[in-house]
């Protein structure tokens, strides 16, 4: 029996060599266009199943190049939610009511540790980031995480170094460079269309205030202990992790232990383009400028360019390039210029140098496949970062400050270098 099962399966394979030259069944034939088999998709695991987390998830579905394997978050009902719904659009998918993809599990390790995820999509609050994407490198997953990268500057470059030493492939989630008016006025700038570049004004809030919260009944299925993680000393408060039917967002990112406030949340933006618009991707500022909170900030450059932050209250956030031939106005969704026809300006893929995506997900897929960078790679979204946490060190010390992009310190100034990072619970150090 096992000879004879031996000898057809050779002839099959014999004849099926034949018939492959005539008539080759291409994978999505069979499967629709743009069908990915199971086998080849990039399998996922998510950190983090808050109000950020289900935006992330229906991007990733909507490419149909990956799979959610996993997600793991320390409030039960935020993680139970997210694996049922994940699982519910696969079952909707597939037509098995009972098809299952997603687990939950508490303690994100516990997900690292899993041989059978690719990459990782981090949607922490921001104290978390750090110590999360260190530990997925070091796991050899690759990375998505959410803006603002990093809560300080040396959180950040830690998380640059952990993912060149394990060569791992990192997409910032500051997905406006994957939007068609932002990349558009980033070329028209970087083409010389307004003529030499003079300043940048971004609009966005202010710094973070310092705690003034009221210790609340901590509410079941909440591990508030892992919810710190490298914090300590905070009790709960519904305000850091509201609960499912809150109609609003978490308000951590107000408080200085958590977030960086207006500076850092919507900074991690348009400060971004500010950056990207400069070809500063891989530098920063020389020097900060205080005045007032309600006057701005400035930031110089060593190319004579000055970004300015300058909040305008009722006003959308935006990014305004001025040079000396013309203007550039950018929001979601709308660009202005000086003078109007170069709003029309149409540029050649690779004409400007620019990075061209149009889907932020599906450029850090790709780039896992090709194992280059994403258009918002993790040295890209650390010099954004640093631009937003240096900023609210000049308004937390209400005072000018020189600084040294190269070095990532300040000019002769150890008040200052203190700020740079943060006490960490061993157990989470980076």
């Amino acid at each position: 029996m096992e000879t004879f099962e031996k000898i057809n399966r050779r002839d099959f394979l014999k004849a099926g060599a034949v018939l492959s030259s005539f008539f080759i069944v291409p994978r999505h034939v069979m499967g629709g266009v743009g069908y990915v088999a199971p086998s080849d998709k990039i399998t996922l695991g998510f950190i983090g199943c808050g109000r950020q987390s289900g935006g992330l998830r229906n991007r990733f579905l909507d490419t149909q190049q990956a799979q959610i394997v996993a997600a793991s978050d320390v409030y039960r009902i935020k993680q139970e939610t997210f694996v049922n719904a994940t699982n519910k659009w696969y079952a909707d998918k597939s037509g098995q009511a009972k098809y299952k993809s997603a687990v939950g599990i508490e303690d994100f390790r516990n997900l690292l540790d899993r041989k059978d995820i690719d990459a990782v999509v981090i949607a922490s609050p921001d104290h978390w980031h750090a110590s999360m994407a260190v530990r997925a490198a070091e796991a050899g997953k690759d990375i998505y995480c959410e803006k603002p990268l990093s809560l300080t500057v040396k959180e950040g470059r830690a998380m640059v170094n952990a993912t060149r030493k394990h060569n791992r492939v990192f997409q910032t989630g500051s997905m406006q460079r994957s939007s068609k008016e932002f990349r558009q006025a980033v070329e028209l700038v970087r083409s010389g269309a307004i003529g030499e570049l003079k300043k940048i004004y971004v609009n966005v809030g202010g710094p973070p205030k310092v705690w003034d919260l009221q210790e609340e009944t901590l509410p079941d299925g909440l591990n508030w202990d892992l919810w710190m993680g490298p914090n300590s000393g905070r009790a709960f408060n519904n305000e850091l992790a509201p609960a499912m039917d809150a109609k609003f967002w978490p308000r951590w990112r107000d408080y200085q232990e958590f977030g960086g406030g207006g500076m850092t949340d919507w900074g991690a933006h348009m400060f971004d383009i500010g950056q990207w618009g400069m070809n500063m991707d891989h530098s920063g500022p020389v020097e900060l400028i205080y005045t007032e909170p309600t006057q701005g900030l400035v930031y110089k450059y060593e190319n004579g360019v000055e970004m300015i932050h300058r909040p305008i209250e009722g006003s959308k956030q935006h990014c305004h390039f001025v040079g000396t031939q013309g203007e550039v106005w950018v929001a979601r969704g709308e660009l202005k210029t000086t003078p109007e026809t170069l709003s029309t300006k149409i540029f050649k893929d690779g004409a400007t140098g620019v990075y061209a995506s149009d889907n932020h997900y599906q450029d850090f897929l790709t780039s896992i496949r090709t194992r280059k960078a994403p258009i918002c790679d993790v040295e890209v979204g650390h010099r954004t970062a640093s631009v937003c946490n240096l900023g609210n060190i000049v308004y937390r010390l209400q005072r000018s400050l020189k600084w040294n992009p190269d070095k990532e310190i300040f000019v002769k100034d150890k008040e200052a270098d203190k700020l740079l990072g943060r006490e960490m619970r061993k157990t989470w150090r980076v």
